[in-house]
């Protein structure tokens, strides 16, 4: 059948506003989801309890960003690993403690764990000075590999039960009895880590047990009497290390990540101290592993967020928590910390749940003068 002329012309100009037609809502429907896809995201507040190690990575702008991209802003109440198991979680959506231990122990307290996992990684030190740590070459008690220094636990353990001073052991400025500080292990993590250190270094290398740590309990005690008053917080402590000088304070107990931490973000002050402070790995040391427990959906979203490529990266390379993704590629020369150690060798296994609720209990019975 032939179309006249007329019908032809018709029949274009319906196809041409079909096309117009369908063009436009192709078009504004583009537009739309360009709309919602630009449009801002709603933001939810995350708040828990927070060990004070990890505040400066939840106070960089880096990490904040990184969360708002994920529609979430974090917030924050610093609190020891251990106080935080027992306090109200009113209101909270997470808990960051600084090991499995004290996750385990808040388990016992009630706490909802099911969901938690480990986010950042780093081994427990002892931050000294140089003097003091050359000083305690000469007894044997520390020893050094190139810049990195490592102390025999076992007679550090040994030394300080025989009431040994620093003046003993070589370092003739130190006053007093040799002793290394730490947070109280009864609230706080890295005191609770050096506590578990003391207590398998005294059961002859392998993990304290229920029975060894009521064995060498009254050891334990004596070795954590002799340092007085003790901070609840790891920050809290690692500042009154760098502002109080080695006359008040000649080794304490903290996080590898501290040090490598204020090198990264205190560029001037850590010029300052570079050459002065240093740490010491203990033979054997443990891993802190940084655990975010959620307590809600808010908190998953965090944690998810927290183990993401992005957000683990920045945890490194600003603040040295280790993670297996960016250690082989980014050695940890990039710190420029002469006395950090490359690969961590000499590790024990913490005790087990029970075992560390033990130690806490024996711990909180310890006189604070």
């Amino acid at each position: 059948m032939k179309l006249s002329k007329n019908k032809i012309i018709g029949l274009a100009a319906l196809l041409a506003v079909v096309l117009v037609l369908g063009g436009s809502q192709i078009v504004y429907s583009a537009m739309q989801s360009m709309k919602r896809d630009n449009a801002p995201k709603s933001t939810q507040t995350v708040t828990g309890y927070l060990g004070g190690e990890k505040i400066s990575l939840f106070d960089d702008g880096e990490f904040d960003k990184l969360l708002a991209e994920q529609g979430l802003k974090v917030d924050y109440r610093k609190a020891g690993s251990l106080d935080m198991m027992t306090a109200s979680r009113t209101g909270m959506d997470y808990l960051f403690p600084s090991s499995k231990a004290a996750v385990e122990y808040g388990k016992s307290k009630k706490v909802d764990v099911s969901k938690a996992d480990t986010v950042f990684n780093s081994p427990i030190v002892l931050y000294t000075y140089r003097n003091v740590a050359d000083a305690l070459c000469k007894s044997g008690l520390i020893g050094k590999d190139g810049g990195t220094y490592h102390m025999d636990m076992a007679k550090a353990a040994q030394d300080m039960l025989d009431g040994k001073s620093w003046a003993d052991l070589g370092y003739t400025q130190g006053y007093g009895q040799f002793h290394i500080d730490s947070t109280d292990p009864a609230k706080s993590n890295s005191g609770n880590m050096y506590a578990a250190l003391l207590a398998t270094v005294l059961n002859d290398g392998q993990p304290a047990t229920v029975e060894s740590i009521n064995r060498d309990g009254d050891k334990i005690k004596r070795i954590f009497a002799k340092s007085g008053w003790m901070e609840t917080s790891s920050e809290d402590s690692f500042s009154q290390f760098l502002t109080l000088g080695v006359g008040s304070k000649p080794m304490m107990v903290g996080y590898e990540s501290q040090l490598l931490d204020f090198a990264a973000n205190n560029a001037e002050a850590f010029k300052q101290i570079k050459d002065n402070v240093v740490m010491v790995y203990p033979t054997p040391t443990v891993w802190s592993s940084h655990v975010l427990v959620p307590l809600d959906e808010k908190g998953e979203r965090l944690l998810k967020t927290l183990k993401s490529k992005p957000v683990q990266q920045l945890a490194w390379r600003k603040h040295g928590f280790r993670s297996a993704n960016f250690l082989g590629a980014d050695s940890i020369s990039r710190f420029h910390v002469s006395s950090a150690a490359e690969q961590v060798t000499s590790v024990t296994e913490l005790p087990n749940a029970q075992a560390m609720t033990t130690l806490i209990d024996l711990l909180a019975q310890v006189p604070k003068s």
